[in-house]
């Protein structure tokens, strides 16, 4: 399935078919398409994942198999009712963010789809070398809700980066960030901060992400004019966010990567490049048909 030159990600792939059998044919199609560079890249950010997962690697494996039944009935739900399940933060707190044994298997499972699904993945190497590669020497970064820590991790591993920050609105979340740098082996930390996006954020940034963050929120609108208000005059911002994508916790959609350009170009932001990244073993033209989930990566400048 996956040539023996790529070695971290051929035996992760064998493990992870083993955990999920029904996956097998999945999995047989998702490299397909892949280059030698791509594989190279994906090899590359598996030797992360490795040392994430640790000892445990056979829990994230079987919570990357839960997750993907959770994700069904969300979609099926999606298909029937034309909706996201969740409408408001409240319902995603009590049913998803307060439930410690929900959120440690669903953050377990989100770790492994960087590898599995090729939107994911897609998304992460776009912004290494899209974004993070033509920021101007001596940046400052921002990460708003840095989670697993693999973005923020590769700014501050960037030797062109000046400063990297990172705020979060959980503190146990803000301490898994400082432990999965730490294993990634960072010898310098980025500076983690308990920031609520909507009290008074302070500083300007010359780079600032936002990744798969706004699809959680009720009030994205309001999220992206306080991000406009901290990205330094010239500075970026690097927008991921998926549309058409049930998920357990997600309460924003919106139907077309056009719509989403519509909304972010009317907080304040001028769109300058732009990844669409559809589902794993769906062509971009098949996604857009079928409303299935595409992934869109935008790299915008605040006017």
């Amino acid at each position: 399935m996956i040539d023996a030159q790529y070695p971290v990600l051929a035996r992760l792939v064998a493990d992870q078919v083993k955990a999920a059998p029904d996956q097998e044919k999945f999995f047989s199609k998702r490299f397909d398409d892949d280059t030698y560079d791509s594989l190279a890249r994906l090899e590359d950010l598996a030797g992360h994942v490795v040392k994430l997962i640790g000892d445990d690697q056979q829990t994230f494996l079987d919570d990357y198999a839960w997750l993907c039944i959770e994700q069904l009935n969300e979609e099926l739900y999606f298909r029937r009712h034309k909706k996201y399940r969740l409408s408001t933060f409240e319902e995603a707190y009590r049913l998803v963010y307060a439930n410690r044994e929900y959120m440690t298997r669903y953050m377990n499972g989100l770790l492994m789809t960087q590898l599995w699904w090729k939107n994911h993945f897609d998304v992460i190497d776009y912004y290494r070398r899209a974004f993070l590669a033509t920021n101007k020497p001596g940046y400052s970064h921002l990460e708003i809700g840095p989670g697993h820590g693999l973005f923020i991790y590769f700014a501050a591993a960037d030797p062109n980066a000046g400063s990297v920050t990172g705020w979060d609105i959980s503190e146990s979340s803000i301490d898994s960030t400082k432990n999965a740098l730490k294993t990634l082996g960072l010898q310098s930390l980025p500076k983690l901060e308990l920031q609520d996006l909507f009290k008074g954020p302070k500083g300007a940034f010359d780079s600032v992400v936002f990744s798969e963050v706004i699809e959680h929120m009720e009030e994205p609108r309001a999220a992206l004019d306080v991000i406009r208000s901290v990205v330094a005059p010239g500075g970026r911002l690097f927008l991921n966010m998926p549309i058409n994508s049930p998920a357990p916790d997600h309460l924003f959609n919106l139907d077309t990567p056009e719509d989403l350009v519509d909304f972010v170009e009317a907080a304040g932001f001028v769109i300058e490049e732009k990844g669409l990244f559809p589902a794993t073993n769906q062509t971009l033209e098949a996604a857009r048909k079928k409303k299935m989930t595409i992934s869109c990566a935008f790299i915008a400048r605040r006017k």
